[in-house]
This record gives C-alpha cells, sequence and structure tokens, in this order.
C-alpha cells in the first residue's frame, strides 16, 4: 500500500506529538512507500520509504501559504498515495476529503476526544473510515467508527528497575481540562497522613494555560504545598518511560472525557493508576476507579500503606500490551486503510 499520511509535526522532540514519529516508522513496515505532510517538521530519522513535506510553519508561513501548499501537495502527489491516513485534525479531511474522494482515495481519520464540533461531523460524512482508542475518546454515532487502542510503543514503555523516588505523578499539558486545582486539593488531603509529593509532568502552550498554570501555583502557595509540588516541565518522549519508572503511583482527574495517552503508558510501565476521571472507565481499574474525593484519598493512601510495596501491578501491563499496542494497532490501520 501507498499511503499518504497528514499530521501535526514530525519530530522526536515535539512536547506533545513526539511520540507520533514511532508510528510512522510502524506504518513504514507495512506500506511500499508513505509520504507525510505536516505543518511544521523538526528532528527525525525515518526509514527510505518516507518523505517528510513540511506546510513550512518553522519557517514562520502564514494560514494561506499553508492551505495553499497543502493543495498543491495533494495534487501534485496523487499518483503516488493509494490511501489517506489524516492524524487528530479533522479540518484537514474537511479541507481535502472531497477532492481525495473524487480521486478514488481511501479516507481514513484518527481521532481522540469528547468535543463534537461541527469541523468533525462533516470530515464524519466524508471519511471512510473513523479509528479511535477508546469509546469516551470519540462521541458522534457513526457507523463508521472503529475502536482500535491508543498504539502505546511497549518496547519504549516496559517495566525497569528504578528506585521509586517519585511519590504520586501526572502527565500531560497544564491545562484547565485535567483539573490539576483539584488533584492539589487531594494531594493536601492525602498528605495528612501520609507526606506525600507530587509531580507534575507537562508545560503550558497558550496563554490561557499560562494563566491556568499562575493560577494553579497561586492555589499551590496557599494551600502550603509549594515543597510538595514538583513543575518538572515537559520530557521527551524518549526520557519519559524512565521518569514513570520511578513513581509509585500515577494519579488523574482530568476532565477531557477521553482516555489520555499518558495513563497507558503509565500502565505499560507497571504503574498502579488511581483515576476519577470519566475517560479512564473503559480500563478496568476496579476500586481504583473511584467516583468520589474520598474514595480517591482512600485508594491512594492503600497503596502507599501496602506491605509488601504494591507499586507494580503486572495485569496493567499485560492490559496494555493486549489492547493498545502500537504493533498491534499499526497493522489493523493498514489493514482498513488498503
Amino acid at each position: 500500500m501507498r499511503l499518504l499520511i497528514i499530521t501535526q509535526a514530525v519530530d522526536t522532540e515535539h512536547p506533545i506529538l513526539g511520540f507520533f514519529h514511532r508510528w510512522i516508522e510502524e506504518f513504514a513496515k507495512h506500506c511500499e512507500k508513505i509520504h507525510v505532510i505536516c505543518l511544521e517538521e523538526g528532528k527525525h530519522s525515518l526509514p527510505v520509504n518516507v518523505t517528510i513535506h513540511s506546510l513550512g510553519k518553522e519557517e514562520g508561513r502564514d494560514r494561506i501559504a499553508y492551505l495553499h501548499r497543502s493543495y498543491k501537495l495533494i495534487w501534485q502527489l496523487r499518483h503516488e498515495y493509494d490511501s489517506v491516513f489524516v492524524h487528530m485534525n479533522q479540518i484537514y479531511v474537511v479541507l481535502g476529503g472531497l477532492l481525495w474522494r473524487l480521486m478514488g482515495k481511501k479516507i481514513g481519520l484518527w481521532y481522540m476526544h469528547g468535543h463534537v464540533s461541527i469541523s468533525l461531523r462533516i470530515a464524519e460524512k466524508l471519511t471512510h473510515k473513523i479509528f479511535t482508542g477508546s469509546p469516551e475518546s470519540f462521541r458522534l454515532k457513526s457507523d463508521k467508527v472503529l475502536i482500535t487502542g491508543h498504539g502505546i510503543d511497549t518496547i519504549r514503555f516496559a517495566p525497569q528497575t528504578s528506585p521509586k523516588d517519585i511519590d504520586l505523578i501526572t502527565v500531560g499539558r497544564i491545562t484547565e481540562s485535567k483539573n490539576l486545582t483539584t488533584l492539589i486539593d487531594l494531594l493536601k488531603e492525602v498528605r495528612k497522613t501520609n507526606p506525600v509529593s507530587l509531580t507534575i509532568v507537562g508545560g503550558v502552550v497558550t496563554e490561557g494555560e499560562r494563566a491556568y498554570e499562575t493560577k494553579l501555583k497561586a492555589r499551590i502557595e496557599s494551600l502550603g504545598l509549594v515543597k510538595a509540588v514538583h513543575f518538572a516541565g515537559r520530557i521527551l518522549q524518549a526520557e519519559l518511560p524512565t521518569t514513570l519508572n520511578r513513581a509509585k503511583i500515577f494519579v488523574t482527574v482530568a476532565q477531557n472525557g477521553s482516555l489520555d495517552k499518558a495513563v497507558l503508558e503509565a500502565m505499560a510501565c507497571g504503574l498502579p493508576v488511581v483515576s476519577m476521571a470519566e475517560g479512564t472507565r473503559s480500563l478496568f481499574l476496579k476500586t481504583r476507579q473511584v467516583r468520589t474525593k474520598d474514595d480517591f484519598v482512600t485508594e491512594v493512601t492503600n497503596i502507599l500503606k501496602s506491605d509488601p510495596p504494591a507499586f507494580f501491578v503486572a495485569s496493567n501491563v499485560a492490559n496494555v500490551k493486549e489492547n493498545h499496542s502500537l504493533n498491534n494497532l499499526i497493522a489493523l490501520l493498514v489493514k482498513e486503510s488498503s
């Protein structure tokens, strides 16, 4: 199969999309030729059957230039791809879907978010298949939807023998949807019986996120938790497994409604997960999928006080390997896109 992939960034050092480099590597094992159109191009090392075409964000081009170059590439490369795989940004399906259908190309959209926009509704009409990692991650009813698992690199994200010098960890952009103010309040409650700390891995991108971070730090100071909360900032995808393996418990109270990839990466490393997030309900976390703040505090406390320590959960590793591995995902995407 010859494939056109459209994504936001190809960059191993991208703070959010660095993982997608591994997806392209896996796609390349199954495809004769791959062309990738990306908004911005950074550091990468890909097989010889992969060609990257940047729309030029890294050069400061404007949106009109992006649009012109994207249509130009879609047309110029038309004889070099049979199928199209659009990663996350449904607007590319809206812009190119009709043209691709007229050219007889099969269109697949990967989408992982609880929000249903008008552009997503339009994209649903134009695409042939919609791929999503879990039932919570695509809220628009459609016969085109295929639940695939998330595509976690279980070679990279795997248990390591590391000192457990991080008590609680959470990973993701510092946004209101992550509900970090609630997590800080819960940390305060846990610390009434356990002098633990929380490490927050992730950074801010927008001004709105920067304002939320300021508000969050003010809350931390008001609760007297400055020394108990560590902002680790952004960590490269290649370095994240080592950091996760240092942690005792992964915690989340996110309100975005979808299953965050970071939760599965933590599970793949064998961490116990305590979640008050709706998006993790399909993971069978049992009593560690909690509904109330009191239950959250109880579950975290029970793990911290366990003897022997219950900081490794073999069933979490097995769950991710069976249902969310990258190898299985890419093989399925290629099959469904052919």
